[in-house]
């Protein structure tokens, strides 16, 4: 029996600054606009590109540290699942939206802004960690594409990212504020 697949992997720039919320129970809501560009010749020797722009989300502690680490400009990885959702909107038409529900997020620039340094180039929920901007352990830092298994070393600025119970997405959609 064939088993489904819903996996996303994006990297891009970030189009505007995260935008934190919470739902009437308490869960951390970040939304994030993410822009990605795909570059090709034609067959006359026409360059051409195409930008696709994406709606990406994060719930609970991801959320709040992609609040706190991102900011408009800053290039991303992402990996999460797609999500569509539809409502009726005020005026009686019905509307829909897909968006990237993420579970890890990676910074791949290392650009900081002042008095940022030192904080960890990764986090997600699966307890995955990287920097590409400081060292753990004073020595090189793993490759930004490839995160490293978290856990056994830390620099003492890094906060301990664990996957705990509300990394789950146990959130109704109808407490999403927006």
């Amino acid at each position: 029996m064939a088993r489904s697949l819903n996996k996303v992997q994006l990297i891009g720039n970030l189009t505007r600054d995260p935008e934190l919320r919470y739902t009437p129970s308490g869960a951390a809501v970040c939304t994030i606009g993410l822009a990605t560009n795909r570059y090709w010749t034609t067959e006359s020797g026409e360059k051409k590109e195409e930008v696709e722009f994406h709606r990406v989300v994060a719930w609970n502690k991801l959320a709040e540290l992609c609040s706190q680490l991102l900011a408009k400009g800053r290039k991303v990885y992402v990996e999460g699942r797609l999500r569509t959702a539809a409502w009726q909107a005020a005026d009686g038409s019905q509307r829909t939206t897909t968006e990237i529900v993420i579970e890890d997020m990676i910074l791949l620039d290392s650009r900081l802004p002042a008095g940022q340094a030192g904080i960890p180039a990764a986090v997600g929920a699966g307890s995955k960690a990287a920097s590409s901007d400081t060292p753990s352990d004073g020595g090189s830092a793993p490759p930004p594409t490839q995160p490293a298994s978290g856990g056994t070393k830390k620099s003492v600025a890094q906060p301990d990212v664990k996957p705990a119970d509300d990394a789950k997405e146990d959130v109704n959609p109808d407490d999403i504020p927006f």
